[in-house]
């Protein structure tokens, strides 16, 4: 059971502020990223922090604290993206019984990355993101993710291998990714 740091510690408060003011933007990025929705990215990464915050004995001791918390961000976006594949499936069936359905739903002609990153399962989607548009490492990337390396290996290179045949065109898909997000800082998080 974690306990929750007294909030009158102003040593691990110091830390916690300097760690939410290092590291928010990139959880956002990674929330965002990893379930394709803007709005919703802020209140992942804030949710990821008040937890981390709840742990942050814990977490101020671990060994890589920041793979720990891109590990609470990647949970609490699977998390979400199952509760809105659930919330669409029981939308898709109130609506299957009416009788003014459309045929062909209007859907635009050309794939993003974006939406093409949302097709890909979780895993390989995480994999992607956080090796390409993170550029982490694949030690890394397991870490954050509570995975081996060779998943990591496995499931990137299935994943990219699956964008490259939904975006279809001859630029690799490395590169797409990567423009998805800003880069990082080399502070923040790049490969070693």
């Amino acid at each position: 059971m974690s306990t929750v740091v007294d909030a009158g510690d102003d040593s691990a408060s110091a830390e916690f502020h300097a760690f939410f003011e290092r590291h928010h933007r990139e959880l956002a990025r990674l929330a965002h990223l990893l379930t394709g929705e803007a709005d919703a990215a802020d209140d992942l990464a804030a949710d990821a922090l008040l937890a981390l915050w709840h742990r942050w004995d814990r977490v101020r001791d671990a060994e890589h604290p920041v793979a720990y918390a891109r590990g609470v961000v990647a949970n609490l976006a699977r998390t979400r993206i199952r509760s809105a594949v659930r919330e669409r499936r029981r939308v898709a069936l109130f609506w299957s019984g009416r009788q003014d359905r459309t045929d062909g739903p209007d859907v635009p002609a050309v794939v993003d990355v974006q939406g093409a990153l949302r097709e890909l399962p979780f895993r390989k989607r995480a994999c992607v993101v956080l090796r390409h548009a993170f550029d982490l490492s694949e030690k890394d990337t397991a870490l954050t993710l509570g995975v081996s390396v060779g998943t990591v290996k496995s499931q990137t290179s299935k994943g990219m291998a699956e964008l490259e045949r939904r975006l279809g065109s001859g630029e690799p898909a490395s590169g797409r990714v990567r423009s998805v997000g800003a880069p990082l800082d080399a502070t923040e998080g790049g490969r070693r």
